[in-house]
């Protein structure tokens, strides 16, 4: 039986000292008991000579799932080094069709073909097919071929000997969905529901008819939302003619999301693109540069605006000793903002007519978040003796900073979402750039005029 195991070190270093030994048996012994995820984990540290070694020992099923489990990088390289008729009957074969498909993709076209030419389970490879003609990122694009279904006349009896008859071709049995002779999803009956209704009653009058399904063209994204909404661990989809066609479970959504919040972060960081840590240097370099040019862009302007109001500067060098601070605080109020706003539109917890009263509130709190740091600065400049005008200015550009940075950091996510432009991107170098850039202004500006009033400048 699979258990939860840490590969260590010492275990690392005793199985290449067997596969080196092409001790097969011991080899095999030593990861008897281990999950697939644990076998891909070991995978990913060997070399390509050891992997093929221990992969081909492996019984075909286990391997398969190991497949899945690899990272994509890792995948790729083995399934170019594996036999086509050794991916087809072995793994491809032995997998769920979503998984199939998503294996199948990775390899070229000519490839492809030659793979699914050698596969004996034609129906299979039939579904595999049906896959990759919807879009990577729809919910026909994730959904799987295997699902249990029962027409709407048949009774009890009937649904349970059908369930016994398919339940081989599925791994996890959460539902049985209701079709008519169309395949026209009617409803969903639950295993409690047959396990205690009478073996006479037709499977129409049990099941659920007030059900959520989804289309196979559905964003992937939207799929997720919708089963953490309702707390779904199976959803089916139907085509434009409302026939059932493949089921999505909570695994591939759970991969959905960590991909979506994978792409995210690397948004906010400033990574225009996926990328994993042993990516090649030119595509490292090509997802990172684009938003360190406009950060370098930002800079510049920065200090155009500096050099704008140097004289300003020259005539009282206090006023330099608060532009970091300025700047640093546009830039945090600004990020905090636009976070809680793409929350929001991610959850689907901010809704088009609640938007003014977002933007309403957002400003409520920049006043009272703007007013206590203000009067925070104030109160330490005073204590430590700086010059009163200097210690209005400072404390004032703060207060209206705060205000700017956190209403440009609520308006911006959702003008790009409006534009169907991924939020994410607001969280980003770009809301902090711009922060820095427009709290320096307004700061010099602020400085400028009461100054100028003063008859100091």
């Amino acid at each position: 039986m699979a258990q939860n195991y840490e590969i260590t070190r010492e275990f690392l270093q005793k199985l290449q000292g067997l596969i080196e030994l092409r001790d097969e048996k011991s080899c095999l012994v030593m990861i008897a008991d281990l999950h697939p995820a644990d076998i891909a984990e070991i995978i990913d540290i060997l070399s390509m000579e050891e992997v093929l070694f221990l992969f081909l020992l492996l019984d075909s099923e286990i391997a398969a799932d190991a497949l899945v489990e690899l990272e994509e990088d890792d995948r790729e390289r083995l399934l170019k080094a594996l036999p086509s008729d050794v991916i087809a009957k072995e793994y491809l074969d032995n997998m769920d069709s979503d998984d199939a498909a998503d294996v199948l993709a990775e390899l070229d076209v000519e490839r492809q073909e030659e793979v699914l030419s050698k596969m004996e389970d034609m129906e299979q490879a039939g579904d595999i097919v049906a896959l990759m003609n919807y879009g990577e990122n729809t919910a026909g694009g994730i959904m799987a071929k295997e699902y249990i279904a029962v027409h709407e006349d048949w009774t009890v009896d009937e649904c349970i000997k059908e369930i016994r008859r398919q339940v081989e071709e599925v791994e996890e049995v959460y539902f049985v969905y209701v079709i008519d002779r169309n395949e026209v999803l009617q409803g969903v009956l639950s295993l409690k529901t047959l396990l205690i209704s009478p073996a006479k009653r037709n499977a129409i009058n049990l099941c659920e008819k007030d059900i959520i399904s989804v289309k196979t063209d559905l964003d992937d994204e939207d799929v997720g939302k919708i089963m953490q909404k309702y707390d779904m661990v199976a959803l089916p989809v139907v085509d434009s003619l409302g026939r059932l066609v493949g089921r999505i479970t909570i695994d591939d959504v759970v991969d959905v999301i960590r991909d979506e919040a994978d792409k995210d972060y690397q948004l906010i960081s400033g990574i225009s693109e996926d990328v994993e840590p042993d990516d090649s240097l030119i595509v490292q370099t090509r997802a990172r540069l684009p938003w360190l040019v406009i950060g370098l862009v930002g800079g510049i302007l920065g200090a155009s605006v500096l050099r704008f109001f140097e004289p300003e500067l020259n005539l009282n060098k206090a006023l330099i000793l608060f532009l970091p601070l300025i700047a640093a605080m546009a830039g945090n109020v600004g990020v905090q903002s636009s976070s809680i706003i793409v929350q929001g539109l991610a959850n689907n917890g901010l809704y088009t007519n609640s938007i003014g009263r977002r933007i309403f509130k957002e400003l409520g709190v920049s006043l009272v978040n703007g007013l206590i740091l203000s009067l925070l600065l104030l109160a330490f400049n005073l204590l430590s003796g700086e010059d009163y005008l200097v210690t209005a200015t400072v404390s004032i550009a703060l207060f209206s900073v705060i205000i700017f940075a956190s209403v440009f950091g609520t308006l911006v996510p959702l003008v790009l979402n409006h534009y169907k432009i991924d939020p994410a991107l607001a969280t980003g170098p770009f809301i902090t750039t711009t922060n820095d850039i427009m709290g320096l202004m307004i700061y010099l500006f602020l400085a400028k005029l009461l100054f100028g009033i003063f008859g100091i400048m």
